[in-house]
């Protein structure tokens, strides 16, 4: 009936063409409608979904979360529906979860996406067009910027993955003109989770304590498998699967001239940070880094407060100098960090205004340059998270976009200046020093993963001597130098401290030398040479722990506490047989599992460990932790308390029977105080104004008679953070395996050392006979991060033994 009535008020307005109109059928007039019907019923199907109708709300709804599955479908089907992005898979997860990336741009520079990535290779490697500018300068007007947006990191952030569906939706369903110019200049690479594992970790969690006076705490368990946190700290080791995926696949392949970040920080600071960082800046870092991260940052910034949002923050809180968290610092792309102030998990949160805190920078209760305007607290939801969020990124695209000559000539110069040839008394490479030597392959490994090269010569001479078979050197003139630079010579971390003489922390730690965690000798090369091509092929090399023999069948437990503990996952990935660790060095005879509170306090099953279990590890973990667990009220009872009491009491008795206990770290004060050990812990009682290492790398002397030190040097390492000094009370009972130099400018090799004249000559790894048994205090971490191969063999000497 509708298309008889339009037929209608067709001919009776246009009655010169009755005549016409009456010669067309009815049926020809109807079949046209339908067409156009069909036709907008066609379009309006594939209009991209809103992110509820796949994920069942709006993201930002208060206790509303996604399972990584549902996050996957929303993105299939903007795939599906929009000519504007496309979605990838690229690998699996640590548990086998679908590792996965979009790609969002206009329909056209999609289709010459390969065009795109050919100018960006060419502007990260100038080699490539011979470090013209005239050809670089036609590359830059072709060319488009590229964004790399990476959501849901650190997974108890809930509101980054799911505001990554919202940032995904508004560019490719947005006609607005500032998405048509993002969507026109840019090529947006977007990242829904670094870590799908840990979304569906957090979900159930939280769906579990829903409605009860759980309800938005933090699981029992590490949001990833192995690291939990420490999942940010791996931008230069590669040792996880998803850093690998995300460095080899998307970095490498597209070269982001921007790489923003987004997590979510405490509840009780400022609503939301962007760059600038604080000072110090790591020394390898261009200054065209630190320009665009600050031009940008504050660019966000000012942009967030006309729009009325409150709580910014800039360069503050937050430093630059540790490449862990910034592999694009080294690849010609600034990292933009933002941080969202957090509610509790997505519970909303009634934040007062006395409990709002400062941090290092700003004072949260006056407005200035660094922080403005004042938030002075209320309620705080998933919705302001994801509003900060999303609008934060939307911010950073539209700057990318309407700068984008000038990140690319930014980007082009960075990597000019990177292949330059090196003049007479600059460090032009660096050569493995000894054939094969300790972990060079390792070395090597993470250096080509981060697309560094490596260069097979011949024989050749310098300064004097000869190197007379074929070498791997690492040539400084080439686009990621600075990150070998970086990983290979030691940096010394500035002695900053406040008005009142106390130092100033850092936001992570200080140090971060591959070459010295991985026990790799190098020589520096300060003169440019020419080389010959290598005589012969020679292997990859290998690292001397592949020579360590696990003697018998034994077994060995790593306890695991109902308080997470990163450094028990890092223990359990060093230690487990996985492909994507070192832990084939260890025999297949070596056999591990978790040892749980409730083990070791049901009297029943401690009394079979002599039998079953040789050794027992203990992680990095504080005492109280150890000993009390959650407190009575704090999470349910299952996860509550430690070891107080019958636990300590079967542990005793475990080694008095023959057992050995390892304790590394902070741990060893559990052991030293409720086994009453003739040690002491001198460190316990030093100020901080005397005393700071914030996670460094110092030298130590080993007692290479000792079991422990089996295949090693005299001269190793320890990475010190937080650590115990021991100092023995009965010599007849202690026996020092390492120690620190008697000298304290020996102390130091890299990162900072505030009073290591108070380490010289104590003891850093210490055996104590207890009963028949014995217990090893580790007074450093000996498998930092998956990092410290230098000091791997300590842990597995100790285990073996």
């Amino acid at each position: 009936m509708i298309f008889k009535n339009l037929l209608f008020s067709y001919t009776v307005k246009n009655k010169k063409n009755k005549k016409i109109m009456n010669k067309i059928s009815y049926r020809a007039i109807i079949s046209f409608f339908l067409l156009i019907l069909v036709f907008s019923v066609f379009s309006f199907g594939k209009n991209p979904p809103e992110p509820k109708s796949v994920l069942g709300f709006t993201p930002g709804d208060d206790y509303k979360l996604a399972h990584w599955a549902k996050i996957v479908e929303y993105f299939k089907k903007l795939d599906t529906s929009s000519d504007r992005l496309i979605f990838k898979e690229i690998g699996k997860t640590t548990m086998g979860k679908p590792f996965t990336y979009a790609i969002i741009s206009s329909p056209e520079n999609l289709k010459k996406l390969d065009y795109y990535k050919e100018i960006n290779d060419k502007l990260a490697d100038p080699r490539l067009i011979k470090r013209n500018d005239k050809e670089a300068q036609n590359l830059i007007k072709k060319g488009k910027t590229f964004v790399l947006i990476t959501y849901g990191i650190h997974s108890t952030e809930v509101g980054s993955t799911i505001a990554s569906t919202l940032a995904a939706h508004k560019l490719v369903s947005s006609n607005d003109a500032k998405i048509k110019k993002i969507l026109d200049e840019t090529i947006v690479v977007l990242v829904p989770s670094l870590n799908p594992d840990g979304v569906d970790i957090i979900k159930d969690w939280y769906d579990k304590t829903l409605g009860t006076k759980f309800e938005g705490t933090r699981p029992p368990e590490l949001y990833h498998k192995y690291v939990g946190h420490d999942n940010n700290r791996d931008w230069y080791a590669f040792t996880q699967v998803e850093t690998q995926l995300t460095v080899e696949k998307i970095h490498n392949v597209y070269h982001p001239q921007i790489v923003h970040d987004v997590h979510q920080q405490g509840s009780r600071g400022a609503r939301y940070f962007v760059p600038p960082y604080l000072d110090p800046v790591e020394p390898n870092v261009p200054k065209e880094i630190v320009e665009g991260y600050t031009e940008i940052g504050n660019y966000i910034a000012n942009q967030m407060r006309k729009e009325g949002f409150k709580g910014i923050t800039t360069g503050t809180t937050y430093d630059a100098w540790t490449p862990a968290r910034a592999y694009s610092h080294y690849h010609g792309g600034a990292r933009i960090l933002s941080e969202t102030a957090s509610a509790n998990l997505a519970s909303p949160i009634e934040v007062k205004k006395e409990d709002l805190r400062s941090r290092r920078g700003f004072d949260v209760t006056k407005e200035s340059k660094n922080y403005s305007p004042l938030w002075k607290g209320g309620k705080w939801t998933l919705r302001d998270i994801t509003n900060n969020m999303t609008t934060g990124a939307l911010h950073l695209m539209t700057h990318a976009a309407e700068n984008r000559e000038s990140w690319l000539k930014r980007f082009y110069k960075i990597g000019k200046d990177a292949t330059r040839p090196r003049k007479k008394g600059e460090v032009f490479a660096y050569i493995l020093d000894e054939e094969n030597s300790e972990n060079d392959y390792y070395l090597l490994k993470a250096l080509k993963t981060a697309g560094v090269e490596i260069t097979e010569v011949g024989e050749f001479e310098y300064n004097g001597r000869k190197f007379d078979y074929d070498r791997k050197i690492i040539r400084l003139d080439q686009p990621y130098g600075a990150f070998a630079k970086a990983m290979i010579e030691p940096v010394i971390y500035p002695n900053l401290l406040d008005n009142k003489n106390q130092p100033i922390p850092p936001y992570d730690v200080t140090a971060h030398n591959l070459a010295l965690l991985f026990g790799t000798k190098l020589v520096a090369i300060n003169t440019p040479l020419e080389f010959s091509k290598p005589n012969r092929k020679r292997s990859g090399g290998s690292s001397t722990l592949s020579s360590y023999t696990c003697n018998g069948d034994f077994l060995y437990g790593v306890y695991k506490s109902s308080v997470p503990s990163k450094d028990e996952g890092w223990t359990r990935w060093v230690l487990e047989d996985n492909d994507s660790s070192i832990s084939h060095l260890l025999r297949s005879s070596l056999k591990s599992c978790s040892v749980e509170n409730r083990s070791i306090n049901n009297k029943n099953i401690i009394r079979k460990f002599p039998s079953e279990y040789n050794v027992i590890i203990f992680p990095d973990q504080s005492p109280n932790q150890i000993l009390n667990g959650y407190r009575e009220g704090s999470m349910p009872k299952e996860y509550v308390g430690g070891l107080r009491g019958k636990g300590v009491e079967n542990l005793k008795k475990f080694v008095e029977d023959g057992g050995t206990l390892v304790f590394m770290n902070r741990s060893s004060n559990f052991a030293i105080e409720q086994f009453d050990l003739p040690i002491k812990n001198i460190a316990k009682d030093w100020k901080q104004r005397d005393f700071f290492i914030p996670g460094s790398i110092l030298r130590t002397e080993l007692d290479t008679s000792h079991p422990v030190t089996k295949g090693m040097n005299k001269k190793s390492i320890a990475w010190f953070e937080r650590s115990p000094v021991f100092e023995s009370t009965d010599n007849s009972r202690v026996k020092v395996i390492a120690k620190y130099p008697e000298k304290p400018e020996e102390i130091l090799l890299s990162g900072w050392a505030l009073g290591k004249e108070k380490l010289a000559g104590k003891a850093a790894l210490v055996e104590v006979g207890y009963g028949k048994g014995k217990i090893i205090l580790f007074g450093f971490r000996p498998q930092y991060r998956g990092q410290s191969l230098a000091t791997f063999p300590l842990l597995f000497n100790s285990i073996a033994r």
